[in-house]
């Protein structure tokens, strides 16, 4: 078997990931990046989980900086992205559309620019730990496998697949069933009549939850709706939508008629498994059919869209929240907590689509309230020198609702890295890292560590502009 040793290893290559290995390697580390498909960029380019939500806790105060806003920045120069934009439906401050092609070009530039080995269509397969610590991670390739020995090993998998195998403690869905939020497959349409939803909706206000008038809704560089709930039951009601959805809730991608749909719902199947995957992939693209029809037929606007593309993989919400040495909660998030501790923010809502059935279970907080997540939350219990990225942090079922999506995930990829290259050069366990020092790092690279530094007036880069 084939062999390497890097001061990092990165696995996965997600938001979290990339983010994390673009950190590690600008301090100084060798780093290695596993990342099972031909790109990098996770759910909002394997899954087309767009847009990207929220660098904001109120149009004018940016919580992710730094690292995440440089890539936005590059995405914008590309062409690719119209920017922060005020959040049509009114859910979270912001949301950031960008092409999925370009963002997967950006991840890349940036990877290579640092000096990260990027390791592509590689899949890790064990993870095996010597004492506390994972001594090297097996990546299955073309090749066959090969051990990649790290000082610090970071899981960013979505799922904490490397944690798990290696022993570390876990949460998975809510209680007391144990179900986790469902998976989507999402999916881009083309031929949207933007105007006749705007003449719709001002028709119909109560059909729409909306943080525009809907007579601006039609000239907004990139509308979105969530509504047309009246349509939705009188098609359930005669059988035509069998989806256990309430709501259509549709995103434009800036491009004219063209948006991203997220309608489909898969219940009850777990995405840490093959056949729960296989189960999933199979319902959600039926499910995209269906949708596609209840929307020609029945939505204004929608009569003549047609599809563009299904995403590579169905869209995973939740799955296994590795125990580290704190576990963040639904109450620190909805409180906006602050925390000594603390490498990264979070400012969108708790938002809980039903496990078992249509619902969604949304916790509002006042416009500009943000939350810390702690340093400990990246730390799992048992394994020294792992430290967790994204999705798959330390948090409880309600907290990650909130902490799952891509902005708050690159923050925390940010985190991650920059602690995992502190600690290989020092030569100390991750856990051992002083946080002031790596607090001051975040700064120096422009990211937003803490609601503190914040107060303080900190260094962060705060050029993140609104439209």
């Amino acid at each position: 078997m084939r062999g390497a040793r890097h001061d990092v290893v990165v696995c996965g290559g997600g938001p979290a990931g990339a983010m994390a290995a673009i950190a590690a390697a600008r301090c100084g580390a060798r780093v290695a990046l596993v990342e099972r498909y031909g790109f990098l960029g996770g759910m909002a380019t394997a899954a087309l989980v767009l847009p990207i939500m929220t660098f904001h806790a109120a149009p004018d105060e940016p919580v992710v900086t730094g690292l995440p806003q440089e890539l936005i920045d590059r995405v914008v120069a590309y062409g690719g992205s119209p920017g922060h934009l005020r959040d049509p439906i009114g859910f979270c401050a912001t949301i950031t559309p960008v092409d999925s092609e370009v963002l997967k070009l950006v991840y890349q530039e940036l990877c290579l620019e640092a000096g990260v080995e990027l390791r592509l269509h590689s899949l890790v397969v064990e993870a095996g730990p010597v004492g506390d610590r994972i001594g090297a991670v097996t990546v299955a390739g073309k090749e066959g496998l090969t051990r990649l020995e790290g000082t610090v090993v970071i899981d960013a998998t979505g799922d904490g697949d490397v944690a798990a195998r290696a022993g570390a403690p876990f949460e998975y869905g809510r209680r007391p069933d144990g179900l986790p939020q469902p998976m989507t497959t999402m999916f881009k349409v083309g031929g949207v009549d933007w105007p006749a939803v705007a003449r719709y909706a001002e028709a119909h206000p109560e059909e729409f939850v909306m943080g525009c008038r809907p007579a601006e809704l039609a000239d907004l560089p990139a509308p979105a709706i969530a509504g047309f709930f009246s349509l939705v039951r009188e098609a359930k009601a005669r059988g035509a939508f069998p989806v256990e959805r309430d709501r259509v809730l549709v995103f434009a991608t800036g491009r004219p008629g063209e948006a991203i749909v997220n309608m489909t719902r898969v219940t009850r199947q777990d995405p840490t498994t093959a056949a729960g995957l296989t189960a999933a992939e199979l319902e959600g693209r039926r499910q995209v059919f269906t949708v596609m029809e209840f929307l020609r037929r029945s939505v204004p606007g929608f009569g003549r869209v047609y599809l563009l593309q299904t995403g590579t993989q169905v869209g995973v919400r939740e799955s296994r929240r590795i125990t580290g040495h704190y576990v963040l909660t639904g109450e620190d998030v909805v409180a906006g907590r602050s925390f000594a501790d603390s490498v990264a923010r979070g400012a969108y809502p708790i938002d809980i689509h039903s496990p078992s059935g249509a619902g969604l279970r949304a916790v509002r907080m006042p416009p500009g309230t943000s939350y810390d997540i702690p340093y400990r939350c990246l730390l799992p219990l048992r394994l020294a020198n792992v430290l967790l990225a994204g999705r798959c942090l330390s948090a409880d079922h309600e907290a990650l609702a909130s902490a799952r999506i891509s902005a708050t995930a690159m923050a925390l990829g940010q985190a991650a890295g920059t602690a995992a290259a502190l600690a290989a050069a020092r030569g100390v366990a991750p856990a051992d890292v002083s946080v002031a020092a790596l607090q001051a790092e975040l700064a120096v690279r422009g990211a937003s560590w803490g609601k503190r530094m914040a107060l303080e007036g900190g260094r962060a880069d705060p050029r993140t502009p609104v439209r």
